[in-house]
């Protein structure tokens, strides 16, 4: 399994808008030069988190980007869906039918029951996660996840 460059570096864009001092928020060419990313790929995925709700945009001289609601309130697997979409969806079998019309597994797949089963449980930890979990130092963020994980074990069946 694979995370993509653009969930990846969407994401980093999406905290370092969040980690900004001050309400004018960050230009496309001050995110460019903090995450060594260009400008044409900053404004791409800049423009797709604003499309999606989590960040706006100010004009003017001293415009730039901001969070469009608080920290708390911004689900990353909302986030990495607006950004690459899910790992698998009903959709996938259809692009992946090796040649054929329709996948010659397609009534009994005992690999789709994989996928599936995989991405119910990446939505629900992600679900779990907000930007705020994220803000913090990488020693803050691990105990922010690690409680999160420690809730939903609690929660499963015994």
């Amino acid at each position: 399994m694979k995370i993509s460059a653009q969930d990846e570096y969407g994401l980093r864009i999406l905290l370092r808008i969040a980690r900004a001092e001050g309400e004018e928020g960050l230009s496309i060419p001050q995110i460019s030069e903090q995450e060594g990313m260009s400008a044409s790929y900053v404004g791409k995925l800049t423009r797709a988190l604003r499309m999606a709700g989590f960040i706006e945009s100010n004009r003017g001289q001293k415009g730039g980007y901001v969070l469009a609601k608080s920290p708390a309130a911004i689900n990353i697997g909302e986030v990495l869906r607006s950004l690459g979409g899910a790992l698998f969806d009903e959709g996938f079998c259809n692009k992946h039918s090796a040649g054929f019309k329709i996948c010659t597994n397609s009534v009994d797949c005992s690999v789709r029951s994989l996928w599936r089963v995989v991405q119910q449980a990446l939505d629900h930890i992600l679900s779990q996660v907000t930007l705020e979990d994220l803000m913090g130092s990488e020693t803050h963020s691990n105990e922010a996840l690690e409680k999160i994980l420690q809730q939903m074990q609690l929660q499963e069946p015994a």
